[in-house]
């Protein structure tokens, strides 16, 4: 009897957690999606997976809390079985000016390094005995501000490619039996973005294909390091249409 493929998506209410909750379960994955605050949408993400044929479970959990990231895994592995996929998308940020170091206060880099880093960090940490188990796999939805140091705050940038680094470590700590990938988007129009218009634009100017990533641009990346390839790890793809060349 074959076993019911599990993921799990951070963040999956809306953007590209949603859309990246909705591709796996194209592929026939029962997903749990977790959400902090936005039940209502992670109720119509939900209503998306099992609209495309897959199971899905809700879980409201603060990423930055350890142990609620340890009992959502655990009650996704009692709810499906086990899981084959995690993808750590859950983030936040504040948009403070590069030059603003003042405004980069102690507050900012706890909120920020909480969510986006430790939180990514405890979902593998959670996850991974489960992953090991079915030689599963985990996608990182990290930034081209880790790459290039841009974004919304230094604190922001600085926390996305930390994330890029853990990606690394944890590819080579944990193969063969757990690949670990990063995705690195550019700018995504995404709710996020709505009020920063002009930085869209900005970054449209140094943008080759002169638009900005979508959730579902994303979601197609992260979708083939989930499940279209087997030989790639402490690997991150951009998708940012050539801003970075």
């Amino acid at each position: 009897m074959n076993q019911e493929r599990v993921a799990l998506v951070t963040g999956s209410a809306t953007g590209i957690g949603r859309a990246t909750a909705w591709r796996l379960a194209e592929r026939g994955f029962a997903v749990t999606i977790n959400y902090s605050k936005s039940k209502e949408d992670a109720e119509e993400t939900a209503d998306g997976v099992r609209t495309r044929g897959a199971k899905a479970l809700l879980f409201p959990a603060n990423v930055a809390d350890d142990s609620a990231v340890r009992a959502m895994i655990e009650r996704t592995v009692e709810e499906f079985g086990g899981l084959n996929v995690l993808v750590n998308n859950a983030a936040t940020t504040y948009f403070i000016p590069h030059d603003d170091l003042d405004g980069l206060t102690d507050q900012v880099w706890e909120d920020i390094l909480n969510v986006n880093l430790k939180g990514t960090f405890f979902g593998c940490r959670a996850a991974m005995p489960h992953l090991k188990t079915r030689r599963g796999n985990i996608v990182n939805i990290a930034s081209v501000a880790g790459v290039a140091g841009s974004g919304s705050s230094i604190a922001y940038a600085a926390s996305k490619g930390a994330v890029i680094t853990l990606t690394k470590s944890l590819a080579r700590a944990f193969a063969p039996e757990v690949r670990v990938n990063a995705v690195a988007p550019g700018p995504v129009q995404t709710r996020w973005l709505a009020d920063h218009q002009d930085m869209v634009e900005q970054a449209m100017k140094l943008t080759p294909l002169k638009r900005p990533a979508t959730a579902d641009d994303v979601a197609d990346v992260a979708l083939f390091l989930a499940d279209g390839t087997s030989l790639m790890t402490g690997q991150v793809l951009v998708v940012d249409g050539g801003r970075t060349i």
